[in-house]
């Protein structure tokens, strides 16, 4: 999944411009993106990740409002500096990418760093469905090293995680272990919020309950702005395999869920289109 996004990116889709931001936070201008070769059209690099991840959805940008398929516009940016809260809440679509997601080695996330935890609710809801009956119209059933699992098939979700089934099965058999009750699409808001969870879209699987480390278990009554000890039991080459096909990890998280794990190929695009760090 991720390496055919890639390919499309160097073929041309896009063609990088050396301006990108550095850093763990995506800077308030993006880094510009010309849309093709003979283009003049500048894109940031959040739109261009959405572009080239969600293309029967997500379709032009002027500017200001991100333009989806269905003829709906949504914010792009707010313009102004967001509280770790505010950005949960994610009401305009460049706050999903405030904490880049970390690829490569694992570590300790660093305070208040979850990529992938501030979702644009509005986004979601246009591409997998507006209530649990338009996004279980479009679920399909993935063997799961023996359990059914419901996974959405819009944007490629399901075949990626079946790709990711058989690279661990073929490959990886010592990590089946970490596979055991295996749960997925629940439409339900967060825990302790009133925004809807990534499962309620049918793009998020729980796995290995037995390993798993949750934030709020770690840190009984700790909330989202106190600083909280770290806790994960996954290995870093499952996670690998799973951001290999499009998947971000909830161990990537200050906030850690390390169970879960969410098809998020545009974060992962986003990713890929930064700089390397400086020597």
């Amino acid at each position: 999944m991720i390496n055919s996004l890639k390919a499309a990116l160097a073929a041309g889709l896009v063609i990088l411009s050396c301006a990108c931001h550095g850093g763990r936070k995506a800077s308030a201008v993006a880094a510009p993106i010309v849309a093709a070769e003979d283009s003049t059209e500048i894109l940031p690099p959040e739109v261009c990740a959405l572009m080239t991840a969600y293309p029967a959805f997500v379709t032009g940008f002027d500017g200001t409002w991100l333009r989806l398929a269905c003829g709906d516009s949504l914010l792009f940016s707010s313009g102004k500096e967001l509280s770790h809260d505010e950005r949960l809440a994610c009401k305009d679509i460049q706050s999903m990418f405030y904490d880049i997601y970390p690829l490569g080695e694992l570590t300790e996330p660093p305070f208040q760093s979850d990529p992938g935890r501030y979702r644009n609710e509005d986004l979601f809801k246009a591409m997998y469905g507006h209530s649990q009956k338009e996004v279980s119209a479009n679920l399909e059933k993935v063997d799961v090293f023996g359990s059914s699992v419901p996974f959405t098939k819009i944007n490629g979700a399901a075949d990626s995680l079946r790709a990711v089934i058989r690279e661990v099965g073929d490959e990886h058999p010592n990590l089946k272990k970490y596979f055991n009750e295996p749960s997925s699409f629940y439409w339900r808001p967060v825990r302790g919020a009133d925004r809807l969870s990534a499962h309620s879209f049918g793009i998020a699987i729980d796995i290995g309950v037995k390993y798993s480390n949750y934030w709020r278990w770690s840190n009984p009554g700790k909330e989202e702005g106190d600083t909280i000890k770290y806790e994960n039991k996954f290995p870093a080459e499952l996670i690998h395999i799973f951001e290999r096909h499009g998947f971000i990890s909830g161990a990537r998280w200050y906030h850690f869920d390390t169970m879960h794990f969410e098809f998020r190929p545009d974060l992962i695009l986003h990713s890929h289109l930064q700089p390397p760090p400086l020597p």
